[in-house]
């Protein structure tokens, strides 16, 4: 990810262009050093992810563990934060991302998960595959939601599989997934999946696929 979308989804999702929070005034100048301790020692959530805002601008992978361990934070809004950092990082943070995916704490797997699809690698495809067996919805939403965006042919079968999802948001987003790759096999798959479908929008999102 360039660091011109990065700091625009930042503004976009974390409002961290708004007021600075107090005693952060000079944080867009520290050093790492001094981030890793603002975020180790700071009990205030809006200072936290103030600071993961500026790690995630940053761009040191030395920061990586310490951003892995804020999908974890208590609060939303640094998970969230965190998971756009260390996407902006990138390629050396699929390793100790696709080991948050092994947290106990889904929270943690889908802010791992949503990093992963960010990053858009063709390392990530595997595990953004085996996340779709994960036992939480909200984290198998995201994993398809990551295939649909690098739209890969390796994830024509499990997100097909997913077509009979419990959820209909997870079956929502695999029907989106599967339109973005397209194929012989997915129009079937798609035709099979309307004839039992029974979500009004995931319907739609069916025929709209089909056309």
């Amino acid at each position: 990810m360039g660091l011109r979308r990065y700091l625009y989804e930042a503004k976009e999702m974390s409002g961290t262009e708004g007021p600075a929070p107090a005693g952060t005034e000079d944080f867009e100048k520290a050093g790492l050093e001094r981030l890793i301790a603002a975020l180790q020692e700071s009990d205030d959530p809006h200072v936290r992810r103030y600071v993961v805002f500026h790690l995630g601008k940053n761009g040191d992978p030395r920061s990586i563990p310490l951003l892995v361990a804020s999908l974890s934070d208590t609060d939303k809004g640094v998970r969230e934060q965190a998971a756009l950092a260390l996407s902006s990082i990138g390629k050396s943070a699929i390793g100790p991302l696709k080991k948050a995916m092994e947290d106990p704490k889904w929270e943690t797997r889908y802010r791992a998960v949503e990093a992963l699809g960010k990053i858009a690698d063709r390392q990530v495809i595997s595990p953004l595959i085996q996340a779709l067996h994960d036992e939480r919805d909200h984290v198998r939403y995201m994993a398809a939601k990551g295939l649909r965006d690098i739209q890969d042919s390796q994830a024509i079968e499990p997100l097909i599989a997913l077509l009979s999802d419990e959820n209909d948001f997870v079956r929502l987003m695999a029907v989106k997934g599967l339109s973005k790759i397209g194929g012989k096999n997915v129009r079937e798959a798609l035709e099979l999946a309307r004839a039992r479908e029974k979500n009004g929008r995931v319907a739609e999102a069916i025929a709209e696929a089909l056309k």
